[in-house]
């Protein structure tokens, strides 16, 4: 769905409440529009104006590390949202763009040409403030590879498996470093106040004083740029001992200074002992290589749809997947990582209110150029203290409430997720197939036990509650059999009431055939009812003996007991080509 983009309109603004930034005033006031609701990731049906959600930032998918040599911003604007305008002014009322397909791939051509100076004030700020969280969290995010917890302990040559990093950690704790602990947990604590004084802090006024605004500006700032912070100031701590000639902390060391070089992606490495052909580099992957861009796609499309929801508007998940895909095709010559949309940045950006994707050039920029001008400084930074950040950024997505509505809502749906969880403890991959596998085997099982309705009398009435498919047939014709042949005096028509089935595939047609002539032996006659044209139209070319339709449950229960080659039933009604066949029997 397509709708025409109006014209910014001076002084007017949007109808909806917007959430505040820091010094800011409320839009639609003193002249200047107020900033519109970013739109989805990067396209779809535009959002109506609202609160800034920000696009999504991208970020390297399964944990890998940051895009490469800055992966992780360089890609930032890529996945663009197309943001909502205020309401459209009499000069471009009822005008639409002469290449509506070319709008639909690229949405910046829907917001660039309307885009206003008050809106470049705060894509700015949320950019920049992005960019000192995205800086940070990349550098830390090429440490996981040595896995933060014994980054944090100053531990070495831990194995990667969960289970075995809890058994060496815990028997080699007496190896811990003690100036790595203590700078880790004091950053974990003063990260974790740090988040807690963000969400509570409350909203100030334009009535309020100077100095109030002005306090607001700093604490936010301050809690908004957190990791950069933490990061600066473990630097200067590290720093300050390497002036003094001792160095307690493990640190980042040397960091390739300059851009990566744009070119094709390696099919080979150059190991010691030889080269590594592509087969082997794809061999070693595994199953991470169909994990990792399946992760990517799920989680990129559920941010965008969250995000939508909070902010009133629609994203088209193909346009998502379109983005993310050009993105990691562009990021691959430049050596990137995989790359995904991130929760916690998105978050940060909308926090910052943010209004277009220019925002996510900004950040992309303060990344570039902190790969060409400030790698030098990365060389102090402790690893204790990116592991800090990436812990800090994890341990809020765990989500233990999911338990306990699992647990009220159906508790059936904790299997798959509690083998996911554990299995994920051992290997990601692991867990995401076994979990993918024992869901496969759950629907199997409800597509192959669907809920029948049984009511007995003089006639044996059959619903089934569910479309049915090649694995039903066997539970619907054990149901029918038992019912109708077990009773004492069974009864002699059985009404199979197909109102909820709405698809069956040849293997059922099959079954049905089988059990029109098992119960036929046995003195029985079986009817249908109430049938959707498109079932009927496979049971008639199928050419059933013995099969007999009728339009309702009551026109079926009127007819019971007519004898084979007897008509009687009214004609189906229908609109379709089918209800021109006749109803009744047809031989």
């Amino acid at each position: 769905m397509r709708r025409e983009l109006p014209a910014p309109r001076q002084g007017t603004g949007s109808a909806r409440r917007l959430p505040r930034s820091p010094g800011r005033a409320a839009p639609g006031t003193a002249g200047v529009p107020g900033p519109p609701g970013p739109g989805p990731l990067c396209g779809g049906v535009l959002p109506p104006p609202g609160p800034a959600a920000g696009p999504l930032l991208p970020r390297p998918a399964g944990g890998s590390g940051p895009g490469g040599r800055g992966g992780a911003g360089g890609a930032a604007g890529l996945g663009d949202a197309a943001p909502a305008m205020p309401a459209e002014g009499p000069r471009q009322r009822g005008q639409s763009c002469p290449c509506p397909g070319v709008q639909t791939k690229l949405p910046v051509l829907r917001w660039l040409p309307r885009y206003s100076l008050a809106w470049l004030q705060l894509d700015l700020i949320a950019g920049l403030t992005v960019g000192l969280t995205v800086v940070p969290q990349a550098l830390a995010y090429a440490e996981v590879a040595g896995l933060p917890l014994q980054n944090i302990l100053g531990l070495q040559g831990i194995p990667r498996q969960f289970f075995l990093q809890v058994y060496e950690t815990l028997r080699r704790i007496g190896d811990t470093r003690a100036g790595d602990a203590v700078l880790g947990l004091a950053c974990l604590a003063a990260l974790a106040g740090l988040r807690a004084m963000k969400s509570h802090l409350p909203q100030t006024a334009r009535t309020e004083s100077l100095a109030a605004r002005v306090s607001y500006l700093i604490v936010w700032t301050s809690a908004t740029a957190r990791n950069a912070l933490i990061v600066l100031f473990a630097g200067l701590v590290a720093y300050s001992f390497q002036v003094m000639g001792s160095q307690p902390f493990m640190l980042t060391g040397s960091i390739p200074q300059g851009l990566p070089a744009f070119r094709l992606p390696c099919f080979s490495m150059t190991a010691p002992n030889g080269t590594i052909p592509f087969r082997s580099m794809v061999e070693d992957m595994g199953v991470g290589l169909a994990v990792v861009p399946l992760m990517g796609l799920l989680e990129t499309v559920a941010i965008a749809k969250a995000f939508a929801s909070q902010n009133d508007y629609r994203i088209d998940p193909n346009q998502e997947l379109l983005a993310m895909g050009f993105a990691n095709i562009l990021g691959s010559f430049v050596s990137s990582y995989p790359i995904t949309g991130s929760f916690g940045r998105t978050a940060v950006n909308a926090q910052s209110g943010v209004c277009t994707p220019a925002g996510g050039l900004v950040t992309g920029a303060l990344v570039l150029l902190s790969l060409a001008y400030l790698t030098s400084l990365f060389y102090y930074i402790p690893k204790a203290a990116l592991a800090a950040v990436i812990i800090s950024a994890v341990v809020p997505m765990f989500d233990a409430g999911i338990f306990r509505m699992l647990w009220r809502v159906k508790r059936l749906d904790l299997v798959p997720l509690c083998v996911t969880f554990l299995l994920c403890f051992w290997e990601v991959q692991y867990g995401i197939v076994a979990g993918v596998l024992v869901s496969g085997v759950l629907l199997l099982y409800s597509i192959a036990r669907p809920p029948i309705k049984v009511l007995e009398g003089d006639v044996l009435l059959v619903q089934p509650q569910s479309s049915l498919h090649f694995p039903a047939i066997e539970c619907l014709r054990d149901t029918v059999c038992n019912r109708a042949l077990a009773a004492a005096s069974p009864p002699r028509f059985v009404i199979l009431d197909c109102s909820h089935i709405s698809s069956i595939d040849y293997t059922v047609v099959v079954g049905l055939a089988e059990l029109l002539q098992e119960l036929r032996k046995r003195g029985l006659s079986l009817a249908f009812c109430s049938l959707q044209d498109p079932v009927l139209q496979v049971l008639l070319s199928a050419d059933l003996e013995g099969f007999q339709h009728f339009p309702s449950r009551e026109e079926a229960e009127r007819c019971r007991g007519a004898e084979p080659g007897g008509g009687g039933a009214a004609p189906f009604a229908s609109t379709s080509e089918s209800s021109l066949l006749p109803a009744g029997l047809i031989q």
